[in-house]
């Protein structure tokens, strides 16, 4: 028995460790995203202050339209290439936050299945259908998390691409 209880052990401090790797992964990222927002933020409230004091020393109107409208230009192209920042990151977080969580089941669940192998064995009066059920299960969840795992990958990815074509658009107008 001690055995068995070693094997869950083991088996609950890999997922421990890999839950403490999506953590750090999440934590990664979003201190990436809040600089990066912090610096858009300081370079946004220069800008300002620079279109600010142009716009005050502008001597007609002609001027002073010609300063706001180069201003939501430049602020508008910062906010794209920002957002096309964040995407990338997110995209990147996702694609590995994705590879850790496959990782994870696939090692895991051929861990959870060679456990509850052993421990189906020592079970009295056991039948050898039961143990064979217990693995077409493992073995059809498997399959449904890998294409759950997919379809997500496509569609982060579709995400991705439109928010690509979105910020180009945007640059070229």
């Amino acid at each position: 028995m001690a055995g068995k209880t070693e094997q869950f052990s083991e088996l609950h401090r890999k997922n421990m460790e890999a839950a403490m790797r999506l953590a750090q992964l999440s934590i990664e990222n979003s201190q990436r995203i809040m600089a990066l927002q912090s610096e858009l933020a300081r370079e946004m409230f220069q800008s300002g202050v620079e279109a600010a004091k142009a716009q005050s020393g502008a001597s007609d109107p002609q001027t002073m339209m010609q300063l706001r409208t180069q201003y939501a230009q430049e602020t508008t192209q910062r906010m794209v290439a920002a957002a096309q920042q964040i995407a990338e990151i997110s995209n990147a977080a996702r694609a590995e936050f994705s590879r850790l969580v496959t990782e994870q089941l696939a090692s895991g669940s051929q861990d959870m299945t060679e456990s509850l192998q052993t421990f189906m064995k020592s079970l009295p009066g056991q039948t050898p259908n039961m143990m064979e059920s217990f693995q077409q299960a493992i073995a059809t969840a498997n399959q449904a998390f890998e294409q759950i795992a997919k379809a997500s990958t496509a569609a982060m990815s579709n995400v991705g691409e439109t928010v690509k074509k979105a910020t180009t658009g945007a640059k070229r107008k």
